[in-house]
């Protein structure tokens, strides 16, 4: 499993193993003024947000320890999956961005709503069977997108969840959902916590 994690020194780009949550190999991309966010994968190429600092970092998926390209971004970057043919970024808006991943030109923007009212921030995203998950920065909901008309198709609410199944575990630094992760041959979710990196499936 890639995964990104933020925290600006602390970001890193990292490989681990799902199944024990062991990480295989780690590349520390942060600085005092580069906060790692949302990554995803493209043709072989993986794609890194940063936060603030308006940079897109690419990597060949063999090699995670250094950029291959670097595109500039005019908005914060908080969520970034792609549906094969364009990436889609989120930045804490109601807005989604369609983007070439060739050249970073944007392509077309969507605003998602429920029930008529925008839905403010979309953060982590997940491009899974034609609909685009996000979640809800600070609150323990998913929600489903149509990403043609930008309209809430559907919601998962885990609120509770932690208090639930790992009580002991939950302290200030796991204390909302920060990330999805799909298994496309197990149909499996996974979805860390904050700083925590908890995965629940």
């Amino acid at each position: 499993m890639y995964e990104g994690t933020g925290d600006f020194e602390a970001s890193s780009l990292r490989i681990t193993d799902h199944k024990t949550g062991r990480v295989e190999k780690k590349h520390m991309m942060g600085t005092n003024a580069v906060f790692g966010e949302g990554i995803t994968i493209f043709k072989d190429k993986l794609y890194q947000l940063t936060w603030e600092s308006n940079i897109v970092y690419v990597y060949d998926i063999k090699d995670i320890t250094k950029t291959i390209n670097t595109f500039k971004w005019p908005y914060d970057g908080w969520g970034l999956t792609n549906n094969g043919t364009h990436l889609i970024i989120s930045d804490g808006t109601p807005k989604l961005y369609f983007v070439n991943p060739d050249d970073f030109r944007l392509m077309r923007t969507i605003s998602v709503t429920e029930n008529g009212s925008p839905v403010y921030n979309l953060n982590e995203l997940e491009f899974i069977d034609g609909f685009v998950f996000a979640n809800v920065y600070q609150k323990e909901i998913i929600v489903k997108i149509d990403p043609e008309s930008g309209f809430v198709v559907g919601k998962m609410d885990f609120t509770g969840i932690q208090e639930k199944f790992f009580p002991d575990k939950k302290n200030s630094r796991t204390d909302y959902f920060n990330g999805i992760a799909y298994d496309s041959a197990s149909k499996k979710y996974g979805l860390p916590e904050s700083a925590g990196q908890r995965c629940l499936n």
